[in-house]
């Protein structure tokens, strides 16, 4: 099996972590409003970024474009591989229940794009 599509399987299978949503605790569930939406998620000491463009339909992502930042060529190829692997595994998924883990061999850019959904989460926020 060519080593993309295992690191894909992998990621999809390992990597995502589904929280329990509001109303799987039996409340209500949250809403979100339809549209694009972009966030920045920072990481790490120095510190790294990348930017997060997410399309919400229903409170579940249809869309995610990533932009790495990094200047550093190895930091630029996991952000990369990072953006390209990502889609796989979120789209089609509540935004409530993403929640994304090492990916492609990254972990760091993990904790960026789960920054970026949080502000997100709060940009689509229906109060």
């Amino acid at each position: 099996m060519p080593r993309e599509i295992r690191n894909a399987l992998v990621a999809s299978a390992l990597t995502l972590m589904v929280s329990s949503t509001a109303e799987a605790q039996g409340g209500k569930p949250r809403q979100y409003a339809d549209g694009v939406y972009t966030a920045t998620g920072t990481y790490g000491g120095q510190p790294s970024h990348i930017t997060l463009k997410v399309t919400l339909t229903d409170g579940v992502i249809t869309a995610v474009e990533v932009t790495p930042h990094a200047y550093v060529p190895e930091s630029l190829e996991l952000q990369r591989r990072f953006a390209a692997a990502v889609p796989k595994v979120v789209i089609g998924r509540p935004i409530d229940q993403v929640n994304v883990g090492k990916l492609a061999g990254s972990s760091g850019t993990s904790r960026g794009f789960n920054n970026a959904i949080g502000q997100i989460k709060r940009q689509a926020a229906r109060r």
